[in-house]
C-alpha cells in the first residue's frame, strides 16, 4: 500500500460525505482490523456487510458534527482512520473522546497511526478541547503508541470488553491534557 516515497495525506471527511469507494475502503479497513484482533467493538465472525453497515450508521453523526472523521490516504486510497467525539454533555464540553483508530494491515508499521493521532489532537485543539480520553486493550501495541504520544494511564478495568475471539480482556483508560 505504501512505498517509502508515497506520502500519507491526513484529512477530515467534511460533513460526513463519503464516496462509495471511500465507504468500501473504510469497511475493508474495519473488517481486516477486526480479523487481526483489533478490539474496537466487534466479535468474529465479522464481515464486509457488517462493516459497511457500521459506517453507514455513523454517517448522520458525522453530518451533524457530533463526531469528526479523519482519514489517512496513501496514493489516494484510505489506509487508516480515527474519530473524535466532540458532542459531549454540558459538563464535558472541554473533552474529546478518541475512538476507532485503525490502520489497514497493508499500511501498518509505517507511522500512519501516529500521524492520525497527531492530526486528531490538532483537530481537538481547533475544537477548543483541553482533554482527550481513550481506552485500549491493556498491554497492547496501541497502549504503547498512546504512551509514546504523551497519554497518561488513568487506570485499568479488568474484564472490560471481549476480544474478537470472545475472551474477556482488560482495558486501559488513558488521557492527555491539551494545555
Amino acid at each position: 500500500m505504501q512505498n517509502s516515497n508515497e506520502e500519507v495525506v491526513i484529512s477530515e471527511v467534511q460533513g460526513g460525505v463519503l464516496t462509495p469507494a471511500d465507504l468500501d475502503a473504510l469497511a475493508e479497513t474495519l473488517m481486516q482490523s477486526v480479523a487481526l484482533g483489533a478490539s474496537i467493538g466487534f466479535i468474529l465472525p465479522f464481515g464486509f456487510v457488517q462493516a459497511q453497515a457500521f459506517w453507514q450508521k455513523l454517517l448522520p453523526a458525522f453530518e451533524r458534527g457530533e463526531k469528526r472523521l479523519l482519514v489517512a490516504r496513501v496514493a489516494g486510497k484510505i489506509a487508516g482512520t480515527v474519530q473524535l467525539v466532540v458532542d459531549q454533555p454540558a459538563n464535558g464540553i472541554h473533552r474529546g473522546d478518541v475512538v476507532k483508530l485503525m490502520v489497514h494491515p497493508d499500511g501498518r508499521r509505517k507511522g500512519i497511526a501516529r500521524q492520525l493521532m497527531t492530526a486528531v489532537e490538532a483537530l481537538a485543539r481547533e475544537e477548543g478541547k483541553t482533554l482527550l480520553v481513550l481506552d485500549t486493550v491493556t498491554g497492547s501495541p496501541a497502549q504503547t503508541l498512546y504512551e509514546n504520544l504523551g497519554f497518561t494511564l488513568s487506570g485499568t478495568i479488568p474484564h472490560y470488553a471481549m476480544s474478537t475471539q470472545g475472551m474477556l480482556e482488560s482495558t486501559s483508560v488513558m488521557y492527555k491534557v491539551l494545555m
